[in-house]
């Protein structure tokens, strides 16, 4: 058969299972659940691949599953990427008691994931195919419920808060030579977007200490932490005009306590926040200015400053010739080219770019939904588009890359030099991971 003949089996395939893969999505979004303890999704996801008759190994990174599909010859090895967290907005309609709902649509993933590696399957191509399909359902992409990642972490259950840095960490991508995934946006009029760029991040925890006393008799005797937390977000302020404008540099801080009793000087403040930059340059001189600034906070009253830099998520990189793979995709499906989006800037940030710095990623985005990500408003209104066409164009973009004895994906690795290697990587996570206390 030639490649258009595997692609027309993969999407009858795909076609006429499509409601099983509607049904699973719908499983998993009515069954929110945050980072780490994604156990219902994951259980989902491992029957619905078990049902392929394929071998699953769960729980690989406290959550998430991973199974590797065989072509008929050696070659590279393709990953598809889901990922299984909801996020927090307790306002969405669909918000479960703990505040979670998948108002970012990564269940629209998973079934994404799920009804390519049934494409592939059911259709009977891989024997054709030059290299093996890796399906890795990923856990906790969205960086929240930091207390409780910290805890997992001192148990030894994890070492980073983020699912794909835990899983490069354990050795789930060492035989990975590329991975692919896509993500919902609302875009108007548009279906999709291919190329996009993005900001990584580091994470911050910051502990204000001073000295309680009573507040209205004996102020003078106090050391007012929440002063010195609130001339650190101040200083930071007086920062933002020394940012680049190409590094996109975007800080938000949050005060997270702001002391014990409205009578008692308060000598115990936490702020938590995000550095983003669209570089790692931009990252590590934002967040040394960001330190400079709470510092200051904490020597203008006297108090002490604990400052726990958290390694949050690297910018996304783009692979061009990877994306073009897609994109023909979608144009060989029907869908007009004047409804692609090419190249896309996004401040925020995903973890995808941390496995975007080891080997060529895509991560386009696609449309079937309404809203803003992350708000009340998410909402998918056409199931098609949001995840069984990307379904099929991620199981096509397979075929590109491992039919000819995989020339199209060995050329793509054979002009492939990864930003880090996978030490370099893990050392520089281990350089952002640090705490610092000041004495001010």
């Amino acid at each position: 058969m030639n490649s258009k003949e595997l692609k027309e089996k993969i999407i009858k395939a795909i076609e006429e299972n499509k409601d099983l893969i509607i049904k699973t999505s719908r499983e998993i979004y009515s069954t929110p659940e945050y980072g780490y303890k994604e156990f219902q999704s994951t259980k989902a996801t491992v029957k619905f691949l078990k049902d392929l008759g394929l071998e699953v190994e769960e729980n690989i990174a406290v959550t998430g599953c991973k199974t590797v599909m065989k072509g008929g010859k050696p070659g590279p090895n393709i990953a598809i990427l889901g990922e299984l967290d909801a996020i927090s907005c307790a306002t969405h309609k669909d918000a479960v008691e703990t505040g979670a709902v998948h108002a970012c649509g990564h269940n629209h993933q998973v079934a994404g994931m799920l009804g390519a590696a049934l494409g592939l399957a059911k259709s009977g191509i891989l024997q054709e195919l030059a290299g093996n399909v890796s399906i890795i359902a990923t856990p906790s992409e969205e960086f929240v419920e930091l207390e409780y990642r910290a805890k997992l972490r001192e148990e030894g259950k994890i070492t980073y808060f983020g699912g794909k840095q835990e899983l490069i960490k354990k050795g789930y991508f060492d035989d990975v030579d590329m991975a692919m995934m896509f993500h919902s946006s609302d875009m108007g009029e548009k279906d999709a977007l291919v190329g996009p760029v993005s900001n990584g991040f580091i994470g911050k925890k910051v502990r204000f200490i001073g000295k309680e006393s009573h507040a209205g008799s004996a102020p003078e005797e106090g050391i007012n932490a929440l002063n010195a937390a609130m001339l650190a977000m101040n200083n930071i302020h007086a920062q933002r005009e020394t940012f680049k404008d190409s590094d996109r540099v975007r800080v938000h801080p949050i005060i997270t306590k702001g002391g014990n009793i409205v009578n008692s000087v308060p000598d115990d403040v936490q702020m938590e926040s995000y550095v983003r930059a669209r570089t790692i340059e931009g990252m590590i001189d934002s967040n040394n200015k960001v330190d400079r600034a709470l510092k200051a906070g904490a020597m203008a009253v006297g108090a002490k400053v604990e400052i726990t830099n958290i390694p949050g998520y690297l910018p996304v990189l783009n692979y061009p010739e990877f994306n073009e793979l897609f994109k023909n995709n979608l144009l060989f499906m029907g869908m007009p080219e004047e409804k692609i989006i090419k190249g896309g800037d996004f401040t925020g940030s995903f973890d995808l770019g941390d496995v975007s710095h080891l080997m060529p990623t895509i991560h386009p985005m696609i449309g079937g939904v309404k809203g803003n990500l992350h708000t009340r408003d998410f909402q998918v209104i056409d199931e098609d588009l949001a995840y069984v066409l990307p379904a099929k164009a991620m199981a096509l973009t397979i075929v590109d890359l491992l039919y000819k004895d995989a020339s199209t994906a060995k050329n793509i690795l054979d002009n492939f030099k990864p930003a880090m290697t996978k030490k370099e990587y893990l050392d520089f996570m281990e350089s952002v991971d640090k705490v610092e206390s000041f004495e001010g």
